[in-house]
Parts: C-alpha cells; sequence; structure tokens
C-alpha cells in the first residue's frame, strides 16, 4: 500500500513557500508515494502546477481530516489552537528549544497519538542538517536591512520602513536594492558597514553574499563567526557598525552580543538590526533588545531610548519567504532524499533520530502536562505516532 503524503496549506499570513514543489511531488510519485496537495491562495506555486505533475488537488484544511496513516507536510507552525493532533507531522513546530508556549504546542501531539518529525532537527551522518532555509533568509534579511539604513538615510523622520511584498525571483530582490542604494545623495556618497555573526554558515554566506552584490566592497563587511565571539559578548564591534546581521544557530546559552549599555556608549553607528536567527522568545536570545517579530507589512521595529541615530529592528521569522521559490525549490530539493525514506522511517536513521528526539522532548514536558497526555494515550485505540510504538 502506498505511502500517502498530505501537503497542507500555509496558515500564516504571507508564507508563499512550500515544503513540496511540483519537481519534488514528481520525484515522489515516480517512487511510489501518493501525494495529496491543499488549494492554496498562498502558495508561490500555483495549483495546477502540482495537478499537472499528479498530484491529487484537496480542499485547504482538509488535513484534519485525513485518514490517520497519512502524514501531514507543512513548513510553519501551526494556527494556536487546542485539538489533540493525530497524524504524524513534518514540519517546523518551534517547541524544541523552550520558546514561549512550547508545552502547550508539544503537548498536543502526543494527546492526540500523532507524532512531530521537526524539520529544524533532521540531521545526515555527520551531524548537519539535512535542509535549511538558512541561505535565503541571510540573503532576504541583509537585504532588508540595507534597505531600512537607506530609509532612515533618506527619511530620519520616519518610524519604521515600508511594507514589503514576495518577489517573483532574487533578481528582482537584488535590482531593487541596488536601486534604493542609489537614492539621494546622502546614501550614493557612502556604503555602510555590516557586521555579520555566523557568516560561516548558510545563513551568514547568503548575508555577506546579498551585501557584495548590492555594492558594499568587502572592506566594509565584518565577518565573524564561532572564533570572533568565542571571548563572549557584547562586542564593541557591533556599535562601531551601521548594520548589524545576526545569523547564528543558538544551541545554548550565550553572553548576549549587545545589551542597553553597550548601546549607550559614545560614537554608536549601529542603526539597523537584522536578527535573522529570530529567537524572539527564546531566553537566551543574544540580541535581547526586542520582545516582538516584525512582520512583511511592519518590517522593522524601533528599539525605544535610543537617538542619534535611532535603531530599527528587523526580526521576521519566514525571511525566506521573500524569495519563496527559489528558497521552497532549494530547501525542497535538499529534503528530498531525505523524505523518499518516509516509507520507511522505522529503519531510517534520519526519521528513527526525529522520533527519538520527539519522545525525549514530551518526556521534558511540565508533570501535569505529562499526566495529561498519558491519560489521552490511555483512553484511545493504537494508531500510526507515538500511541502505537
Amino acid at each position: 500500500m502506498a505511502t500517502t503524503l498530505h501537503l497542507r496549506s500555509e496558515s500564516k499570513p504571507l508564507e508563499h513557500r512550500s515544503a513540496l514543489t511540483p519537481n519534488t511531488t514528481k520525484a515522489l510519485l515516480e517512487a511510489g508515494y501518493t501525494v495529496n496537495v491543499e488549494r492554496s491562495p498562498e502558495r508561490i506555486f500555483d495549483d495546477e502546477e502540482f495537478e499537472k505533475v499528479g498530484a491529487t488537488l484537496v480542499p485547504e484544511g482538509s488535513w484534519k481530516d485525513a485518514p490517520t496513516d497519512h502524514i501531514i507536510v507543512g513548513l510553519k507552525e501551526l494556527p494556536e489552537d487546542k485539538f489533540a493532533l493525530k497524524h504524524t507531522h513534518v514540519q517546523f513546530a518551534h517547541c524544541y528549544k523552550n520558546q514561549g508556549g512550547w508545552e502547550e504546542v508539544l503537548s498536543r501531539f502526543p494527546q492526540g497519538g500523532g507524532t512531530l518529525l521537526d524539520l529544524e532537527f533532521l540531521t545526515d551522518d555527520a551531524g548537519r542538517r539535512v535542509a535549511a532555509f538558512g541561505y535565503h533568509a541571510g540573503y532576504a534579511g541583509a537585504a532588508l536591512a540595507v534597505e531600512a539604513w537607506a530609509h532612515q538615510l533618506q527619511h530620519p523622520e520616519a518610524k519604521t520602513m515600508p511594507a514589503v511584498s514576495s518577489y517573483p525571483n532574487q533578481d528582482a530582490l537584488l535590482a531593487d536594492v541596488r536601486s534604493k542604494m542609489q537614492e539621494g545623495e546622502a546614501i550614493a556618497k557612502r556604503k555602510p558597514q555590516v557586521l555579520v555573526i555566523g557568516a560561516l554558515g548558510r545563513c551568514g554566506r547568503g548575508a555577506v553574499d546579498l551585501c557584495k552584490q548590492a555594492g558594499i566592497p568587502d572592506e566594509n563587511i565584518l565577518k565573524w563567526d564561532m572564533a570572533e565571539t568565542a571571548k563572549g559578548g557584547p562586542f564593541d564591534e557591533i556599535i562601531e557598525s551601521d548594520i548589524f546581521v545576526n545569523c547564528i544557530y543558538l544551541s545554548e546559552e550565550i553572553p548576549p552580543f549587545l545589551n542597553d549599555e553597550s548601546l549607550k556608549k559614545e560614537g554608536r553607528k549601529l542603526s539597523v538590526i537584522c536578527d535573522v536567527s529570530c529567537d524572539t522568545t527564546n531566553p537566551h536570545n543574544p540580541v535581547p533588545v526586542y520582545t516582538e517579530n516584525s512582520t512583511f507589512s511592519r518590517p522593522t521595529l524601533p528599539v525605544p531610548g535610543y537617538d542619534n541615530p535611532s535603531i530599527s529592528v528587523i526580526s521576521i521569522d519566514h525571511l525566506p519567504s521573500l524569495l519563496p521559490r527559489e528558497a521552497s525549490e532549494a530547501f525542497s530539493q535538499a529534503l528530498l532524499p531525505s523524505l523518499l525514506t518516509l516509507k520507511d522511517r522505522k529503519t531510517s536513521r534520519v526519521w528513527q533520530q526525529a522520533e527519538g528526539l520527539f519522545t525525549s522532548k514530551v518526556g521534558s514536558l511540565p508533570e501535569s502536562m505529562r499526566s495529561t497526555v498519558q491519560k489521552a494515550a490511555d483512553s484511545m485505540p493504537s494508531m500510526p505516532g507515538m500511541g502505537s510504538k
């Protein structure tokens, strides 16, 4: 019997990316999988593109009523709700690093006998993530940071920069950034100093590439990674730069890269912070100067209490959706080898490891929640996922 994958429509506003593309869907179908694709008004790929390669189109939101042995594939977290989850879900859930509300998010899976296979934690034999949006996140984040810096020079009275929307391709985004770098005499006369932390990773490479392609001289781009941050922050080099782009992968508590004291030092040039890592609700966020995410409709948030220059933060948690087609294709192609082993996930190392991590994280739920989960599990029949182990 063929394994059925159910690609759900993303519910996050302005999220145009997709975990599966028509190309990877075609490869899965050819490998014997059944692929159901929810119709989606937001997805960068038209419904007909999936239908053309042989996928079955199903109504938006129909994953909730799909047979329990169907594997639900998505990207961003599910909408906040209370009902228990009965399927195996392949997605980013953002609940394994003590993010705000992680207990409520995670507990829904075992309550319904479902399983979370978190895309963020799928790794190869060398311990590297099998697929990530890092490069396009860094590229898009740096693009918005440069545009925000240019907007500050052009409109010093403005508190935020105008809304942005997805681009059809990378060339269109780059052309827009370059044009904004030429607007007005104040901008044309100088290039920003940019500090990228995490510059050796995929995300950091994307940020550095954008800066270079936008026309910022290499000597104006400070590239830091673990060696440069080993001494622990805060770092004066951040406030001495015009733009700071944070691209690290936070896995443990580290000293903050900047704080109120460092930002109040005399001579600060820093006016734009782009936190691509976006660990907004993580208690160990090394960029602790904001408490909410910015959005495509409001790309920058002012950091209160700082003037001459003012400071704006970009903290958009789905930056690659600025380049949805290219970002989706790159991610899905990298994920495809693992997806092709989903039908054998009980013997596939990458999925076994993901399921083991899920079980471990469920075990870390507060005792009160674990007892509720156990009662729910005891009261339901065995089904695919945690309830059938």
